[in-house]
């Protein structure tokens, strides 16, 4: 199924998990380190380059933001999660958060798993990854700031990852990602629309 993605729209923010929208349709979630280039993976994928709030500072995502493709899919964009500079208390309780989408908002179809090439793999990657294998949901990793990169090198990465993530079956594809160069942003949209169904 095709999916227009310039027709996407602002939907709401939420705090909470209770106030999200109803558990129904199709969701597919963006998640990644602070800073590792999720909301401006959706601004390019979308090609609505203002719609998702770019920082430079780490942890600008501080709410779960839900953007409507229409009206029975959305595009989510979590928290950041790492080293942002916010108290421990509330790194806490955002992981607990992220823990808990994951594993019960059954109109979750899909997970875009983003992290820094240059960087992959960190602690809680791993965590996301774990968290979604337990509940079998398939997970897309997008190697992001691929323009950082040789081809070879990044190249290189993909195989260290493949290799190092083989133990969570759901996680279908690695992928070299770049925002600012448009790296594969034809392939993002067709996985996305794909795990959508």
């Amino acid at each position: 199924m095709s999916i227009d993605f310039k027709k996407i729209q602002f939907l709401k923010s939420a705090a909470e998990l209770e106030h999200l929208p109803l558990d129904e349709g199709a969701e597919v979630a963006f998640a990644g380190r602070s800073n590792a280039g999720k909301s401006s993976a959706i601004n390019a994928i979308t090609g609505h380059h203002r719609l998702a709030k770019t920082s430079k500072t780490p942890g600008c995502t501080q709410l779960i933001n839900l953007f409507s493709l229409n009206q029975n899919q959305r595009l989510v964009d979590l928290p950041g999660y790492g080293y942002a500079k916010v108290p421990k208390a509330i790194k806490l309780r955002w992981q607990d958060t992220l823990a808990q989408y994951l594993q019960s908002r059954t109109c979750l179809r899909g997970l875009i798993l983003l992290t820094d090439i240059r960087h992959p793999l960190n602690p809680y990657d791993l965590s996301m990854l774990q968290w979604s294998s337990e509940v079998s949901l398939p997970v897309i990793m997008l190697l992001t700031k691929a323009d950082k990169l040789s081809f070879g090198a990044a190249k290189q990465v993909v195989a260290e990852v493949k290799k190092e993530t083989v133990r969570f079956p759901n996680l279908q594809e690695v992928v070299i990602f770049s925002s600012h160069a448009g790296t594969n942003l034809d392939a993002a949209r067709a996985m996305i629309a794909k795990l959508m169904g």
